[in-house]
């Protein structure tokens, strides 16, 4: 008897316990049922790759900035796609400039896929990353790698809105020759896709023009002693040495020159020519001495828009704009001006829409794209160095 009323007790308990615990997931589920879901913003996701570590940091903080600033304007004034209103998602990536890490990178982005890509700052990252991007179908617009190959590998899913090595090799090779008069030249490069491409372009120009090359070496983007190749090249007595490579290794090459009492002009693509380049060179850098061309510029009446986007990204971020910043802006915008003008996001909807850009008003000046995915009629703007400052001397087209 004892043990029957108990197991009749037990029951009883186990049953009030349960029919307790029903009404209160009932009672905790009811005020979630009648609180109304707030709608969100359907999250459009865009990926900017550039070295955010390293030795040209700076170079890809100053990129990161340019993307910042046209996401943020854009969801401050507003993207509708297709109806619908869209919150812009910048992911960001570091690719270190190192070609491994800028295709982990790349397969990152793509599996969380994003629907497009800025970037990368270097060709060297650049050019093996885009195979992965195109792959999976993702629109890829570079602000700044400058190697012919990027564009010419095939891929529809491949962009830039600078100027390539051919156009800026060439360019600095003849004005080497025509208007500066070097006749002996000796050229250095990095052994990077962007260092060695625009090196060879701008030998093959300037020995079209009449110089000799009096001496050709190599080095790394990341050395620090160029004592050995520099005391070769001194015995050369050449008018001007070429370097192609990134201001980080450019600078200190500039100061043991000096050291060295090398007398020749100095030149470089627009990896070396920088508004870090006088810190990076101190007082190596010599009035009207350092040379070199940036893909990319404007004049006359575009040279207003630019002037204010480097006064709205100092007051934003409280540095001057390094490099391709205006670049990197223009590229965010024209991507996302594709999707709108596309009413989708999907790349394989706005991509077509991308190819065909017209004319788009940047301000780094006018953005149009070739069947390869280069910008037509691209500018570049030489400059030299006065008082510690880049001045500009031409914009050419």
């Amino acid at each position: 008897m004892h043990v029957k009323h108990l197991t009749s007790a037990l029951t009883l308990v186990a049953t009030a316990a349960f029919l307790t615990a029903c009404g209160q997931k009932e009672e905790a589920a009811a005020p979630a049922a009648s609180t109304p879901v707030a709608a969100t913003e359907p999250v459009v996701k865009i990926g900017h790759v550039a070295p955010m570590s390293g030795a040209i940091a700076h170079l890809g903080k100053d990129n990161e900035y340019g993307a910042r600033m046209a996401i943020e304007e854009l969801n401050a004034a507003g993207v509708t796609i297709d109806g619908k209103k869209v919150k812009l998602e910048l992911l960001i990536e570091d690719d270190a400039a190192d070609p491994k890490q800028g295709t982990a990178v790349a397969q990152k982005l793509a599996d969380a896929k994003v629907a497009g890509v800025i970037g990368h700052l270097n060709s060297g990252t650049t050019i093996p990353a885009s195979k992965i991007y195109s792959d999976a179908g993702i629109p890829q617009i570079s602000p700044s790698a400058t190697n012919p190959k990027y564009t010419r590998q095939g891929f529809k899913t491949a962009f830039r809105v600078v100027a390539d090595d051919v156009h800026l090799g060439s360019t600095l090779g003849k004005y080497a020759v025509e208007t500066l008069k070097v006749k002996n030249v000796a050229v250095i490069d990095d052994r990077t896709a962007y260092g060695q491409g625009v090196a060879d372009e701008f030998s093959k120009a300037a020995e079209a023009a009449g110089a000799k090359i009096v001496a050709k070496e190599f080095t790394t983007d990341k050395a620090t002693d160029f004592n050995a190749i520099l005391t070769g090249i001194k015995g050369k007595k050449p008018d001007v040495v070429f370097f192609g490579g990134m201001d980080a290794v450019a600078g200190p090459m500039l100061k043991q020159m000096k050291s060295l009492g090398i007398k020749a002009k100095f030149m470089g693509g627009d990896g070396a020519c920088t508004a870090e380049m006088p810190k990076l060179a101190g007082d190596a850098i010599g009035e009207e001495q350092v040379f070199c061309a940036e893909a990319g510029g404007v004049e006359g009446e575009a040279k207003v828009g630019m002037d204010e986007f480097r006064a709205k990204f100092k007051t934003k971020f409280n540095a001057d704009v390094k490099l391709y910043a205006p670049y990197v802006y223009d590229a965010t915008k024209v991507l996302v001006a594709a999707m709108v003008k596309a009413n989708s996001s999907d790349p394989a909807k706005y991509l077509p829409v991308l190819a065909a850009t017209t004319d788009y008003k940047g301000v780094t000046g006018p953005i149009s794209f070739d069947e390869k995915g280069d910008i037509k009629n691209g500018a570049l703007t030489l400059y030299t160095y006065k008082g510690g400052e880049r001045t500009q001397l031409a914009v050419i087209r």
